[in-house]
């Protein structure tokens, strides 16, 4: 079957980098561009500025994904932006929830709007953590993880790039079993470190899943990106020499970001198709 004869597939994007350059956009757009050519399918982009313009899309789509962005997701309590935000979520959730609607709204959540919506819905806390991440990290997986068809695919540990001054910790497990949410993966164990593990993944219901890493990341360009004189010399500057050399390494590394670029956006691309075309019939 070729593109003309499926439906097109329209997805939103909601930028939360507050016009501030960065990778996540370029990385997203690509891989919808790769998803739709390497299935034949008409995928039909738009993008919604969220916290300089205030724009969020309407229900008129099929897929949604929230970017990563800077700053904290705890200070925007209250802003005009964050209102927006969470009215967007309240019309998804109200879609989602209506039995007369046959076409369910698939979201995928990147970072800071994960953490914005693990706050919303108090599912963890959220705090500030007392470094940096920044780098290639492990993430190793729960239970409902290897489970989800999203991860399908992944190794344990898989392989994950990580930038946030802010963390998700401490889950709420009533909450978390009174929204049929899931724990899917958290950072790295290190049990010699009396820090609490961050939780990585979170399936908050059937059709919405994030992630406080960065699945969007492409190797090959953000290897290339960081290798920049002036991106190298910031990255050196902020965090030293070792730590940009093991993030190249990492990068080149193709059963490591490669695979999770590979796996974690294109299975819930997937997902949201299926029953799209489901759906149709």
């Amino acid at each position: 079957m070729n593109s003309s004869e499926k439906r097109p597939v329209k997805v939103a994007i909601l930028d939360l980098y507050e016009g501030v350059a960065n990778q996540g956009m370029r990385c997203i757009r690509d891989i919808l561009k790769q998803y739709g050519e390497a299935n034949f399918l008409d995928v039909m982009r738009d993008e919604f500025e969220v916290r300089q313009k205030q724009e969020v899309p309407g229900t008129g789509y099929d897929i949604y994904i929230a970017t990563g962005g800077p700053g904290s997701p705890l200070d925007s309590r209250g802003s005009s932006w964050e209102k927006a935000f969470f009215r967007w979520l309240s019309e998804i959730e109200a879609w989602n929830n209506d039995a007369g609607h046959v076409h369910k709204k698939y979201v995928f959540f990147i970072c800071h709007s994960f953490q914005l919506v693990c706050r919303h819905y108090r599912l963890a806390e959220v705090s500030k953590r007392k470094s940096t991440a920044f780098g290639v990290f492990p993430v190793h997986m729960l239970p409902g993880g290897r489970e989800d068809v999203v991860f399908e695919g992944l190794n344990d540990p898989f392989y994950a790039v990580d930038s946030r001054d802010y963390q998700v910790t401490q889950p709420n497990y009533k909450r978390l079993e009174a929204m049929r949410s899931s724990l899917l993966c958290i950072e790295k164990e290190r049990p010699h470190v009396a820090l609490e593990r961050a939780i990585m993944g979170i399936r908050f219901n059937e059709f919405m899943i994030g992630t406080q890493f960065h699945p969007e990341a492409d190797a090959i360009g953000m290897s290339m990106y960081f290798q920049q004189e002036d991106k190298k010399n910031s990255v050196i500057a902020a965090h030293g020499e070792a730590k940009w050399t093991s993030m190249i390494e990492q990068l080149n590394d193709p059963d490591k970001i490669l695979w999770t670029y590979s796996h974690v956006l294109p299975n819930f691309l997937n997902q949201a198709v299926e029953h799209l075309q489901t759906a149709e019939v």
